[in-house]
């Protein structure tokens, strides 16, 4: 008996007789009801046809389901797993699940109607607002995992609802700080409307009782908005006087609270202005400021949130048979092998044991091509396994990982906070000292001039001079520009770099691994017998092959294999190949296999090898490590910018002068130990010189930890990068362009943030003090000079010109003969 057809829709079975069909994709499908045809319909002729493209093959074919799919809703069925989100009330069990893939109300129809129709679903409601589906169901009789493989037959990803805690808290406030955006906007409207209705300007005919009316009114709608709305600034006010620290919330609630009980005054004596409109206008405007300063400082931190989520919920551990299961991340341990499929991201640091692929770190470094790695490489919790499997055994868990550690430097780099930030939050302190002390003078000056002036102008001073775009000034910046940064691939650990990178102008650069790729490449063959280039390259890969030496890996793969292969430490290598006995390595230890005289030392830069056999010599090898493609371009932007430049390195062979003559290195020394390159850079600092240096190595510890600012590569040692102010990730230069760029621009932003909000601060002080400025003109422009400052800042998120220049991969490296 053949199964029924699959509605191409829902994936219930098509009923025999059935003559529900549609053009989907170009072909007829058949349906099992005209509810869905006419959804299908409706999909095709709304153009979004590409819906039923992104669907899982499981939707067309309802039984057949990948089996690592299964394998991880499998675990959902386990109790401990189900613990924090399935609620048991007698027999039947309650969950929330996050659906995927709704696009409309008739993916909720379609959604709802599937999970009905099975026979232990007691219920099943989907929030079309969030996506979140409230299902019971009898577990007994259906497990878990049974209930998400229908929903993923029928296209649609379920996952269990759990709101992190920190996500939840911010959410939370969020709505709050809403709601009392609402209240304010609302019931100062209505407030508005009473209070207007009383003032004379209006001449409306009202009884004394009508008027005692309105005015109880206004102070009653004004009360929540006090109260409530306002509730933050009275709490920030009180933290702030206990711990004798002025902040803005000082001067809000003063303003707010003086006028509120100058309205309460005027309400029970009758004598006097309502100030309840004042009140509520002052409060819409701070809490729509400040609601919007939240959001924005929430889109530059959201690069950091995106780091915390990019581990995988579950993996694959391999027995000691070699056979997989499917586990939680939190029961992986040290020394387990994990099995990583491709598409699959790494759950762990670890090691790669077996397979060859491609990993995507692009998160985490901003490089955008995929990186090879091979058994031996080392690889990073969250990347991305790109082509091959691979297995790998895991070596750092949890807070261990590489990607934990980059979240913590990230933080605390956001935390600190730099000089210039320091000096405006004194300086807002100050200002509000000040501006309260003169707000009293000027108070009393016009009690005595004019009294009933006397509270409105005070009450102006107090909201035109709130320094909050003082005290945003620098911060907003800063993060903004951070965290550009680490999507370019540039780690800021500490938080003066930006603001201290437009004091530099001397560099320190190391050479290996630092301005050049820190591995040894095969520049040139110089054949000394019959034997040509090829051969004689082919003959030395035989040999460096069984070798584990950096040199090896300049040779690539050999074609034939050596025997007998031994190592001389030093010197280099011999073996027979082709049952011709070789060696290679140092001349004087080559040429003592046949007796031959030392041939003279080609008179070029870089690190040569004599082959040989038993009668004589064969050919020279000369290999150097190759300069990185980017290093002229960040040597060009330090010339640009006036900086002296200095080579400093371990290497005393002639590539250091090489080097420095290439890039146009101001003056470079080689063969330093690590304590003559911290006396170079003292020297530098008794000159007044302001130091940045890049290193990668050990030996570059003492003066990353003593420079005025300090870049370790991504692929330094870890105490070269936990000494150092920066980690290039990337491990492309031209991120630190891009960041000498960007820390101009900073400055600029800073720097207009700053006199933007001291002048304004400083001109509506003598405007309010002479009485020109309202209280409601005096918050509307508070309010719009802080968002001008938020908004200036986040024009340092925009990416455009600033991002890493694209290399095509290199190729291997051209041999001359």
């Amino acid at each position: 008996m053949t199964s029924p057809t699959p509605c191409y829709h829902c994936a219930l079975p098509v009923p025999s007789g059935s003559r529900f069909t549609a053009t989907v994709l170009g072909e007829p499908r058949e349906f099992c009801c005209p509810g869905c045809q006419a959804v299908a319909e409706a999909i095709v002729a709304g153009k979004l046809e590409s819906y039923y493209q992104h669907r899982s093959e499981a939707s067309a074919n309802p039984q057949n389901l990948p089996v690592q799919l299964v394998d991880e809703l499998a675990l959902y069925d386990r109790a401990d797993v189900q613990k924090p989100f399935v609620r048991h009330t007698g027999e039947l069990a309650e969950a929330t699940l996050l659906i995927e893939g709704i696009s409309c109300a008739a993916c909720g129809w379609l959604i709802e109607k599937h999970l009905r129709s099975l026979p232990a679903v007691a219920e099943a409601r989907l929030n079309l607002s969030n996506h979140r589906l409230q299902v019971q169901w009898t577990d007994s009789q259906l497990p878990l995992s049974r209930v998400l493989a229908e929903l993923r037959q029928i296209g649609y990803a379920a996952h269990p609802y759990q709101a992190d805690r920190a996500a939840e808290q911010l959410a939370s406030e969020n709505r709050t700080a809403l709601r009392q955006l609402g209240v304010a906007g609302l019931l100062w409207f209505q407030a508005m409307m009473a209070t207007m209705a009383t003032w004379p300007e209006f001449n409306i005919d009202l009884s004394p009782e009508m008027h005692t009316i309105l005015r109880w009114v206004a102070l009653f709608l004004t009360t929540p908005i006090v109260f409530y709305s306002c509730a933050p600034f009275f709490r920030g006010a009180a933290r702030d006087l206990r711990t004798r620290h002025l902040t803005m919330d000082v001067s809000v609630s003063l303003a707010i609270g003086g006028a509120y009980i100058a309205g309460i005054w005027t309400a029970i004596t009758g004598s006097g202005e309502l100030y309840f409109d004042a009140v509520g206008m002052f409060a819409l405007f701070l809490l729509t400021g400040r609601y919007l300063e939240r959001r924005a400082r929430e889109r530059t931190a959201a690069a950091t949130a995106q780091l915390v989520n990019l581990l995988p919920a579950s993996c694959l551990r391999l027995d000691a048979q070699g056979h997989a299961e499917r586990i939680l991340l939190s029961e992986l341990q040290l020394g387990d092998r994990v099995l990583v499929h491709p598409g699959a991201v790494l759950p762990a640091d670890g090691k790669i044991l077996d397979g060859q692929s491609s990993i995507d770190e692009s998160l985490l470094t901003g490089e955008y091509l995929p990186q090879p790695r091979r058994p031996g490489d080392a690889v990073t919790a969250g990347t991305l396994n790109v082509e091959g499997a691979l297995t790998v055994q895991v070596q750092a868990l949890g807070q261990d990982t590489r990607l934990s550690a980059i979240v913590r430097l990230l933080e605390r780099a956001q935390a600190e906070k730099p000089r210039l930030a320091e000096i405006a939050d004194r300086a807002a302190q100050w200002f509000l000292l000040i501006s309260l002390i003169a707000a009293a003078g000027i108070g009393l000056l016009w009690w005595q001039l004019e009294p009933s002036r006397a509270f409105w102008i005070v009450l102006a001073m107090l909201v035109a001079t709130c320094p909050c775009a003082l005290s945003l000034a620098t911060p907003t910046a800063l993060t903004a520009a951070t965290g550009t940064l680490h999507k370019l691939g540039l780690l800021l650990t500490r938080g003066h770099v930006l603001e201290g990178l437009n004091q530099i102008d001397t560099v320190i650069f190391d050479k290996t691994g630092t301005l050049t790729e820190g591995r040894l490449a095969l520049r040139a063959i110089r054949p000394l017998a019959a034997l040509d280039a090829d051969r004689c390259l082919m003959l030395a890969a035989a040999l460096e092959n069984r070798s584990e030496h950096p040199i090896a890996r300049a040779f690539g793969r050999a074609s034939e294999a050596a025997e007998e292969v031994s190592s001389a430490p030093g010197l280099g290598l011999e073996g027979l190949v082709g049952g011709e006995r070789l060696r290679i390595g140092q001349p004087a230890f080559v040429c003592a296999l046949s007796g031959c005289a030392v041939p003279s030392l080609p008179d070029e830069a870089g690190q040569w090898l004599l082959l040989g056999d038993t009668r004589g010599a064969l050919a020279w090898f000369v290999l150097d490590d190759r300069l990185r493609d980017d290093a002229p371009a960040l040597l060009a932007a330090c010339k640009a910018r006036g900086w002296n430049t200095l080579l400093l390195s371990g290497d005393s062979s002639p590539m250091v002068a090489s080097v420095a003559a290439e890039l146009g290195i101001d003056q470079f020394q080689g063969g330093l130990r690590p304590d003559d390159k911290l006396q170079v850079l003292q020297n530098l600092h008794r000159q007044g010189r302001k130091v940045l240096m890049l290193g990668d190595g050990v030996n570059d510890v003492p003066v990353l930890a003593a420079a005025d600012i300090s870049i370790a590569m991504g692929s330094a040692t870890d105490l070269a990068k936990t000494n150092a102010d920066a980690v290039l990730l990337s491990n492309r230069l031209d991120a630190l362009v891009h960041a000498i760029a960007l820390a101009r621009r900073t400055r600029r932003v800073i720097i207009e943030n700053l006199l933007w909000a001291g002048l304004y601060n400083g001109l509506m002080l003598p405007f309010a003090a002479l009485g020109w400025i309202t209280p409601v003109w005096a918050a509307v422009g508070m309010s719009i000079s802080s968002l001008t400052v938020v908004l200036n800042a986040l024009r340092l998120t925009r990416m455009k010109g600033l991002q890493p220049t694209t290399q095509p991969v290199a190729g291997p490296t051209p041999v001359a003969a």
